[in-house]
């Protein structure tokens, strides 16, 4: 089994939750925005690169727009692969979780 890193989990999910919206801008400000921490364009993009290399989201080229020059963006959508990658990573980490005995965890 080869599971997701943080970052391309925190990506994945920004993916799914934008659907038709998930761009690099969109995808990096909606990781701001619910996790509160700043992140770069190499934070979001590389995490990208490797997923589409994984077969985990797909890659394509949207309608040119004015407000970038008339350049198109690139847009991405989660593939069956993706979803069940996203799938196993939450049943792992839930695994780990229940397993931490009660009381250990504090604030």
């Amino acid at each position: 089994m080869n599971l997701l890193s943080r970052a391309e989990e925190t990506v994945l999910l920004a993916v799914l939750a934008l659907g038709e919206n998930a761009y690099g801008v969109s995808i990096l400000e909606f990781i701001q925005k619910k996790t509160g921490v700043e992140w770069s364009f190499a934070q979001t993009y590389d995490p990208l690169k490797k997923l589409v290399k994984k077969g985990f989201v797909t890659k394509t080229k949207g309608e040119p727009t004015p407000e970038r020059g008339g350049r198109a963006k690139s847009l991405y959508e989660l593939t069956k692969q993706g979803r069940t990658a996203l799938f196993e990573i939450r049943r792992v980490q839930d695994s780990l979780w229940t397993a931490v005995p009660k009381g250990v965890l504090t604030r």
